[in-house]
């Protein structure tokens, strides 16, 4: 597949030119699902892990994804040969049109993988981290000579099926290079979110955050077991958000007057249950807790078949969302 960037360039980024190639930096399990989704849609990927046998764990994993990929449905020059592999990092970005780096989420390693980047990457070539917390202006600290070209890509897990990526810029990162990050990531097949500042977490894993914060707590204060938590939320709450988001569902939760009625009648009561949520510490009694009860939730299930059910379900959700042209 091939993605003509058409913005005009701004900055000291060098104007840029069409994206065929895309780096693979880190192939653990982020890694390998971007590497999966990008082969899917076309691209050649070139992907860089130091660790032993990461290569042959990144073609293993590549395989296994496949058949999902197939039925989420392929371009037409989607191919798993079109995988290479290099074990130096600086050789895997240096023809390179784009980046997606999936390393450690240690702020050190980070800056000594991203000073790598930085000088073996053309200057057009947007660096993008999947870090799941880390401010793109912190890990842009690696970069000395284009720290400008530097964005969060945040997908979600996995990232070979679900579709949102967060693009979030840093201090120095243009919005040139945000809006190429954004365009590249439509054409690729990914539904992605434009943050307007950095803050730790983006947005999508602090709300999940807040979501965990309460399931701990209502846990920790005995008011429900693991598996009836899960249940509320799989089967109640997280059905409809599966669909549209929180203010689209709580819009069509008021009916004809919509989220001004919701806001007016639920407001204050609203307001009473956020004074009553819990705030919990991550003790070693509660973290043993939350352990146990998931082990009993899920005692005797496979942990590759409950995998593959839950993707063999998203693989249908994303079907039927894409059949409705009604759905944002």
């Amino acid at each position: 597949m091939t993605v003509r960037i058409t913005s005009s360039p701004a900055g000291r980024a060098a104007k840029p030119g069409r994206i065929t190639t895309i780096a693979v930096v880190g192939t653990g399990v982020i890694g390998a699902g971007w590497a999966a989704h990008f082969l899917a849609r076309g691209f050649d990927v070139v992907a860089t892990d130091p660790a032993p046998g990461a290569e042959e764990r990144l073609r293993a994993d590549v395989a296994a994804h496949w058949p999902t990929l197939i039925r989420l449905g392929l371009a037409e020059s989607a191919s798993q040969d079109r995988l290479s592999f290099a074990t130096d990092a600086g050789a895997a970005v240096a023809e390179a049109d784009f980046v997606q780096e999936n390393g450690p989420e240690r702020e050190d390693v980070k800056h000594a993988l991203f000073a790598v980047l930085d000088e073996a990457a053309r200057p057009d070539v947007i660096l993008a981290s999947s870090s799941s917390g880390l401010l793109p202006s912190v890990i842009a600290r690696g970069c000395p000579k284009h720290p400008e070209r530097v964005v969060v890509g945040h997908p979600f897990n996995p990232p070979h099926v679900i579709p949102l990526v967060e693009v979030v810029p840093g201090a120095e990162t243009t919005p040139e290079v945000v809006d190429r990050a954004v365009e590249f990531y439509t054409a690729a097949g990914k539904r992605p979110i434009r943050l307007t500042r950095e803050v730790p977490g983006h947005v999508a894993n602090r709300l999940q955050a807040a979501l965990w914060q309460e399931a701990y707590s209502l846990v920790e204060r005995g008011v429900a077991t693991v598996a009836d938590i899960d249940a509320a939320i799989s089967h109640g709450p997280g059905l409809r958000w599966a669909v549209l988001g929180p203010f689209a569902n709580q819009h069509l939760s008021g009916g004809a007057g919509g989220l001004a009625h919701v806001l007016r009648h639920l407001g204050p009561p609203t307001e009473q249950w956020w004074r009553d949520l819990g705030r919990v510490h991550l003790t070693p009694e509660l973290a043993e807790s939350l352990v146990a009860g998931v082990d009993a939730e899920l005692a005797g299930t496979d942990h590759d078949r409950l995998v593959a059910a839950r993707d063999a379900v998203l693989d249908r959700l994303l079907a039927a969302k894409a059949a409705q042209p009604d759905l944002p």
